[in-house]
C-alpha cells in the first residue's frame, strides 16, 4: 500500500532546501570521513556523527575542543577528504524530478557545505547547480541559528516566514522553524532516529505543495 501524500494548506513564495540528506544521501561518504577523524583523535565516532550531521565541519570540530589543534586547518583537510568521496552518493527520490519542475528563482540550496563540496556532491548525485545557493563560507553562524534560512529567503526577495523548508537533521529543522518556515522533514536518508517536532514525509513523491 503506498503512503498518503502530504498536502500543504498554503502556498510560498518560495521552497528552501537543505543538501545532504534532504536532496541527496551521502551519509556513507560522510560517515567514513568522520568516522576516520574520530578514530585518530581517540573520539568515540557515534558523538561525532551526530554532532556532525548537518552542521559545518568547522563548528563540528569546534564541538570536540581537541587541545591544540589548528581547527581551521583541520577544517580545510577534512574538507578536501569530503570533496575526493563521492562514491555512494545518489539523489533522494523524487528530487530530480521536483528542481526540474521549480522555476529556478523560486528555490535555493541552504547547506552548511562549502560551495566546492556542495557542487561536488550535487554533480555525484545527477542533481542542477542551482542559480541560489547559501553555503557554509556565507554565515557567521551555521546551523542551528536561522541566519542560513534568512539569508537564502533574501536571495530570493522574500522572508522565511513565505519560504518551505525541506529538512533532515535536527541543526537544520531548528534552524528553519527558528527563522520563521513552514518546515518539512525528509526521512529517507536518516542516519539516526530523533523526532523531527514538524511534518515529515520520506522522500519528495509523498508530499504535495504550490508556489504563491
Amino acid at each position: 500500500m503506498s503512503s498518503p501524500i502530504l498536502h500543504l494548506p498554503r502556498p510560498y513564495r518560495a521552497i528552501l532546501f537543505d543538501m545532504d540528506g534532504t536532496l541527496l544521501d551521502s551519509h556513507v561518504a560522510v560517515e567514513r570521513v568522520w568516522r576516520n577523524w574520530a578514530a585518530a583523535y581517540g573520539r568515540d565516532s557515534g558523538p561525532v556523527m551526530k554532532v556532525s550531521h548537518g552542521r559545518r565541519t568547522i563548528d563540528t570540530i569546534r564541538a570536540f575542543a581537541i587541545p591544540g589543534l589548528d581547527e581551521e586547518a583541520e577544517a580545510r583537510k577534512i574538507e578536501a577528504l569530503e570533496i575526493a568521496d563521492t562514491d555512494g552518493i545518489v539523489a533522494i527520490p523524487g528530487a530530480a524530478d521536483l528542481l526540474a519542475r521549480l522555476p529556478a528563482d523560486r528555490y535555493a540550496i541552504v547547506t552548511s557545505a562549502s560551495r566546492a563540496l556542495a557542487t561536488q556532491r550535487l554533480k555525484a548525485a545527477g542533481l542542477p547547480i542551482p542559480a541560489f545557493m547559501i553555503n557554509a563560507e556565507q554565515v557567521t553562524h551555521g546551523k542551528p541559528d536561522p541566519e542560513g534560512y534568512n539569508k537564502g529567503a533574501g536571495l530570493l526577495g522574500t522572508t522565511a516566514d513565505q519560504c518551505l523548508v525541506f529538512e533532515d537533521a535536527p541543526a537544520g529543522i531548528e534552524a528553519g522553524l527558528r527563522a520563521g518556515a513552514d518546515v518539512i522533514a525528509i526521512s529517507a536518508a536518516r542516519p539516526f532516529p530523533f523526532e523531527p517536532g514538524c511534518p515529515e514525509v520520506l522522500d519528495y513523491t509523498q508530499v504535495h505543495f504550490e508556489l504563491a
